[in-house]
């Protein structure tokens, strides 16, 4: 942060304020405009070329084959949404036509479509330079639902954000978008984020991190005049259940894939299995011992930065004192400087189910096996598990159809539910939820990837009896822009 300026309360009001007026301004803007803008911002990303990879590489300790793939993620995502916004349906239009003969009373004409909030705050996620920072999703998103856009660069890698940011300027002077359609600030204080989203000009939040960073926003929220949305994803435990036949017949294989799993990246994924779940036999025991063969054979490696390591320390070595966690394993490498050393666990259920320390996430790659007598103990560890991003059962068919209890519990943990793989990779698409119950996120209604992400920026108007020239082009009678409608009931184009 040395060469960046943080931003006092005054400038963050006056930031917002000037947000506020972009916002007016792109609402005039059309959905082909706003869709070359997105594809532009992707194109200047790309033409920073290894300058970007290398700066954020200096400031995160990734490694650049990471950040090139996040680097094709983020314009991706960005090119997803012009995409959204030519095919245009995302709007949910719907029309009731009038029924001026009705008895006892007629229906007027309604007409139904969703429309931006306002200027939105995205905070820059750590663990994500790219895909969850400057322009990342929320930015993406946001600007795709038709908000400005305020974000608040990620301190641990402030001058890969300060790229970014120049990149999306250069679009929005090649575009001819408002000048503050989106803007940039920097602080290290919880008085910047208070700040900004309380200013009253800031409609919405949106914010990747940690528990305590989420749940301070939220309050901040909540004792505005007017409380906005805030939409924080917080982490998850991503419990992953292992049933007895294909621990029996697959733990060698089982015990592979997840020794990459919970070590990929240094565990430093909010999809990160922090918990695994399975019931006492030969199966557990051999899997467990595998999986430690594995974790034993995985080198340290440096974490993000100083206060994730720091962090990664005290609560790992919190949880591996606690009584009845036994069968440690870690790496067979010393960890130095601000490397994390892999490690997993094994505790009995009765020890999880009664000490709730246990419950917490372990940022970093370190997972906690609960071994249960049964499946209806199983059940009761699965169901003391908070809200949860994902949930993964690993099983042959035999497993599943033995299990149809346990299966039938998985969608109330979880936003996403997963058969047989592993929870770390989203895939950006329409079908992704990632999102979950509390605390995973502060509303398991919506998802932060993919393009219906954009629908936490926008709310429902209905305009009755509108005269139909000064209707929204979406709800215009005639459909001049040849989207998928809900017309009287039926959809049509």
């Amino acid at each position: 942060m040395a060469n960046f300026k943080e931003a006092s309360v005054e400038e963050i009001n006056i930031i917002m304020q000037q947000s506020q007026s972009a916002f007016e301004a792109y609402q005039k803007t059309s959905a082909e405009e706003k869709a070359l803008f997105l594809e532009a911002i992707a194109d200047e990303i790309e033409a920073l070329g290894d300058a970007l990879l290398q700066k954020a590489a200096e400031e995160t300790n990734l490694p650049l084959p990471r950040l090139t793939g996040e680097r094709g993620r983020t314009t991706g995502q960005l090119r997803m949404f012009a995409g959204m916004l030519r095919e245009g349906s995302w709007v949910e239009a719907s029309i009731d036509t009038e029924l001026p003969n009705r008895t006892p009373l007629p229906r007027p004409d309604l007409r139904k479509m969703l429309v931006p909030l306002g200027p939105v705050v995205v905070f820059g996620a750590s663990n994500f330079p790219f895909a969850y920072s400057t322009a990342g999703g929320d930015t993406a998103s946001a600007l795709g639902a038709g908000c400005s856009v305020v974000v608040k660069a990620h301190p641990a890698h402030a001058e890969t954000s300060e790229l970014v940011y120049q990149a999306i300027k250069k679009a929005i002077v090649s575009c001819n978008m408002p000048e503050h359609v989106f803007q940039h600030v920097h602080g290290t204080s919880f008085e910047s984020g208070k700040a900004l989203v309380q200013a009253d000009h800031t409609a919405a939040v949106g914010f990747t991190g940690s528990t305590v960073g989420g749940l301070a926003l939220l309050d901040y929220s909540s004792k505005r005049k007017k409380p906005i949305p805030v939409f924080s994803e917080m982490g998850s435990i991503n419990p992953v259940i292992f049933l007895p036949d294909t621990l029996n017949k697959n733990a060698a294989d089982l015990a592979a894939q997840y020794t990459g799993s919970i070590t990929l990246g240094v565990g430093q994924f909010c999809t990160n299995p922090g918990l695994m779940l399975a019931i006492k036999g030969e199966g557990l025991h051999n899997f467990f011992t595998q999986l430690g063969n594995g974790i034993a054979g995985v080198k340290p490696a440096k974490m993000l930065h100083a206060g994730i390591h720091s962090a990664y320390e005290k609560k790992s070595h919190a949880a591996l004192e606690q009584d009845g966690v036994t069968s440690v394993v870690k790496s067979a490498t010393e960890a130095v400087d601000i490397e994390a050393q892999p490690t997993i666990a094994l505790v009995s259920a009765e020890t999880f189910l009664e000490n709730h320390l246990l419950h917490e996430e372990v940022f970093g790659p370190y997972s906690l096996m609960v071994s249960c007598e049964d499946e209806k103990e199983l059940i009761k560890v699965l169901k003391s598990v908070s809200g949860q991003l994902t949930t993964t059962v690993m099983g042959t068919d035999e497993d599943f159809a033995g299990h149809s209890n346990l299966l039938q519990l998985l969608p109330s943990i979880a936003g996403r539910v997963l058969f047989n793989g592993v929870p770390t990779g989203v895939e950006v698409c329409a079908s992704m939820v990632h999102g979950g119950p509390f605390p995973a996120t502060t509303d398991s209604r919506f998802t932060a990837v993919g393009i219906n992400a954009a629908k936490r920026w926008v709310r429902p108007v209905c305009f009755q009896n509108c005269p139909d020239a000064l209707l929204p082009l979406a709800l215009q009678q005639a459909n001049p822009t040849k989207i998928w409608r809900l017309f009287d009931g039926e959809w049509k184009k």
